[in-house]
């Protein structure tokens, strides 16, 4: 069995719904289809949410008419008979009296979060019935009955396993199983979500739990590229990925998917495909436990970030040094990016600089700091062991008219990292494109 996720874009019309319905019935085998809400409604839903907080049930209600609206509209457009016009007509009238019920009642982060987990149950609901309207044996199994985290927020995976699998003997025979992306139950059975790569999350879990033959991740692009199509010209979607070089790729800038996401794919040994929703026929991407060796797959740019370094002659032959400035990141939930040492100063990099200015004040307790701030760091991904002479020959070699401010390589076997100014990104990338791949073509 195959899981399919489609995104809030993929889902975004009833033209869109349609197409999808497609493409999870065209090879006739059961499949697993995972749902986003429709572009648009979660960022409305956190809209009312807004208002909600601020006690203007008048503004909150007013949003949540118009998307009333937008949704009964789509019915007509996806549904063609009056029978299951009616049903879902019926579904959607009793969804959106339950949102404004919170209109009324004192008004927390939990009610937020059920308001926000709305908008996969709407989709899910109109496309499985959509598909039951065109005679697919199509079923709606329920995030919340089976997608749970523990008290540490991490996925349940034996309480996910085991639910998934009797909700599925429960329902064995059907062609379609949908259910929602991103939502769950946390550890005291209260509504919750997945925050870190919401859907595609939900997609690799239940993939690992079933267990699938293959994840497909669907969006509007055809796979990751090798650079950024935003700024660089002639990218190229990239045939295969290892898990670590995906998550290297993910993480530092490639925003087609969360470096979370894939981990319960990679230890269970489950292929991930990214997928083209706009372009099926075209191949994708395939990230699974293979390596390529002697090949630089892509380059990725992560903006937004803060270099601080911090200088002290204390530092020399000094133990505990970097634990207790390590410790004062953590205090501050801070996760450092980069980090580079000599004998009397480290060098780091951050992306969330909201405590940037008490961290630095902690660090000047053990020496001198100075802060860099709108950075850029530059990520070249691909087998770049160290045994593979030349490589990182090659990637200096194309950032040599660019100022760097770090380096780091050896810390995996999968990517070297340019720290430069944010103004030197688009340079750099293209630069690192000329050459590396240029390189790769001869």
């Amino acid at each position: 069995m195959k899981v399919m996720k489609f995104g809030g874009t993929s889902v975004g019309s009833p033209e869109r719904m349609k197409n999808v319905a497609s493409l999870v019935t065209a090879s006739g085998k059961p499949t697993f289809v995972v749902l986003s809400a429709m572009s648009g409604t979660t960022n409305s839903l956190v809209e009312v949410s807004d208002y909600l907080y601020k006690k203007n049930p008048e503004g909150a209600n007013e949003v949540i008419n118009q998307l009333e609206k937008k949704y009964m509209q789509h019915v007509g457009e996806l549904l063609a008979t009056d029978e299951w016009q009616a049903k879902t007509r019926e579904f959607l009238a009793e969804e959106f009296n339950f949102l404004r019920s919170f209109t009324k009642d004192l008004f927390t982060s939990f009610e937020e979060k059920t308001i926000v987990a709305q908008g996969e149950v709407i989709s899910t609901r109109m496309m499985v019935n959509y598909l039951q309207e065109q005679g697919v044996k199509a079923v709606l199994l329920d995030a919340l009955d089976f997608m749970r985290t523990d008290k540490n927020s991490e996925p349940d995976l034996s309480f996910i396993r085991e639910h998934l699998s009797h909700l599925m003997e429960a329902h064995s025979g059907q062609q379609i199983y949908i259910t929602q992306g991103f939502i769950c139950r946390n550890a005291y059975g209260e509504i919750d979500n997945l925050q870190r790569g919401g859907s595609d999350y939900t997609a690799s879990l239940i993939g690992a739990a079933l267990p699938a033959e293959e994840i497909q991740i669907w969006t509007d692009i055809d796979g990751m590229h090798n650079n950024d199509p935003r700024v660089v010209e002639k990218t190229e979607a990239v045939r295969q990925l290892n898990f670590e070089e995906a998550a290297e790729l993910a993480y530092f800038g490639a925003k087609i998917l969360h470096p979370t996401c894939v981990q319960p794919a990679k230890y269970a040994g489950i292929p991930v495909r990214l997928k083209n929703t706009m372009d099926p026929q075209a191949e994708g991407t395939l990230i699974d436990n293979e390596i390529e060796h002697g090949r630089i797959k892509a380059i990725a740019a992560k903006d937004n970030i803060t270099a601080i370094k911090i200088k002290s002659s204390r530092m020399l032959l000094a133990t505990g040094f970097l634990r207790k400035v390590f410790e004062i990141f953590e205090s501050y939930q801070t996760p450092i990016d980069m980090i580079a040492t000599s004998e009397v100063g480290v060098s780091m990099s951050i992306d969330n600089d909201s405590h940037v200015g008490e961290i630095v004040d902690e660090l000047k307790k053990y020496g001198t700091v100075s802060v860099d701030a709108d950075m850029c760091i530059v990520c070249v991904v691909g087998d770049l062991d160290w045994n593979n002479v030349g490589f990182e020959t090659w990637a200096l070699d194309a950032m040599k008219s660019i100022p760097v401010r770090m380096i780091s390589y050896g810390g995996s076997n999968y990517n070297i990292s340019f720290l430069i100014r944010k103004e030197d990104k688009q340079r750099a990338l293209q630069s690192l494109s000329d050459v590396l791949f240029e390189h790769e073509h001869k």
